[in-house]
C-alpha cells in the first residue's frame, strides 16, 4: 500500500498561530479560515486545481495589517509540502502550467529540487483585491519557495484585471505542483543525476 503523502503543520509565533493539513493525493476539498476573504479564495483556487485536501486555520494579528497571516501561511504551507513529498522516489520533481483566465495568461513553473529560489516576473496594478494587499502574492510564493526547498517562476504573460492575474497565478501554481508530485513509473529511484534531491 503506498504511503499517505498528509502533512499535519502546526506554527505559533507572536504574531499568528497557524494550524495547516495537506494531502498531497486529495480531491481538491478545503477547509478555510484565515481571516482574509481574498486569501481564502485564492488557497482554494490552488487546492481545487492541484487536487489536493487543504485545511487552514489561521489566526493572525490582523489589526496590524495582512502581512504576518499571508507570508506565515506561506511558510507553514511550504514546510507542508516538504514534509508531504517525503524522499521524492519516483517523483517526476518538475511541473509547470501555462494558464488562461479571461484576458489573464499566466505562467508557473517548479523544479522540487531541494534549492530554494523565486522569481515572479511582472506587477499588479492596484495595492489592494478586496482585504488583501497584492504585494502579499509575492511574499506567499516567496515562502513557499524557500520553506519548501522549491524552484518557483511565475510569469504574467498577459493581464489587466488584478483578480485575474492573482487566481491565475494560485491555480496556475496548484496545477504545476500536482504535476511535479506525480509518481511516475519510469523513474526508479531520484529524479537526479546526483542521485539525491
Amino acid at each position: 500500500m503506498p504511503f499517505e503523502r498528509i502533512a499535519r503543520q502546526h506554527r505559533t509565533t507572536k504574531e499568528t498561530d497557524i494550524q495547516l493539513t495537506l494531502n498531497l493525493d486529495g480531491k481538491g476539498e478545503t477547509h478555510l479560515d484565515t481571516g482574509i476573504g481574498f486569501f481564502n479564495h485564492m488557497l482554494d483556487g490552488f487546492a481545487r486545481h492541484g487536487f489536493f485536501n487543504l485545511d487552514v486555520q489561521v489566526k493572525g494579528d490582523l489589526e496590524v495589517d495582512t502581512h504576518h497571516s499571508i507570508e506565515d501561511t506561506g511558510i507553514v504551507l511550504g514546510n507542508a509540502i516538504r514534509a508531504a513529498i517525503q524522499d521524492k522516489r519516483g517523483m517526476k520533481r518538475y511541473g509547470s502550467s501555462i494558464l488562461p483566465m479571461d484576458e489573464t495568461l499566466v505562467l508557473c513553473a517548479i523544479d522540487l529540487s531541494g534549492r530554494p529560489y523565486f522569481a515572479l516576473d511582472g506587477a499588479f496594478t492596484t495595492e489592494r483585491i478586496g482585504d488583501m494587499d497584492t504585494e502579499m502574492v509575492r511574499e506567499f510564493f516567496y515562502a513557499i519557495s524557500y520553506s519548501a526547498g522549491m524552484n518557483l517562476h511565475m510569469k504574467f504573460l498577459s493581464g489587466t484585471n488584478n483578480h485575474h492575474m492573482a487566481e491565475g497565478l494560485f491555480k496556475a501554481f496548484g496545477r504545476a505542483l500536482d504535476e511535479a508530485t506525480q509518481k511516475d513509473s519510469r523513474i526508479i529511484d531520484i529524479m537526479s543525476t546526483k542521485g539525491s534531491l
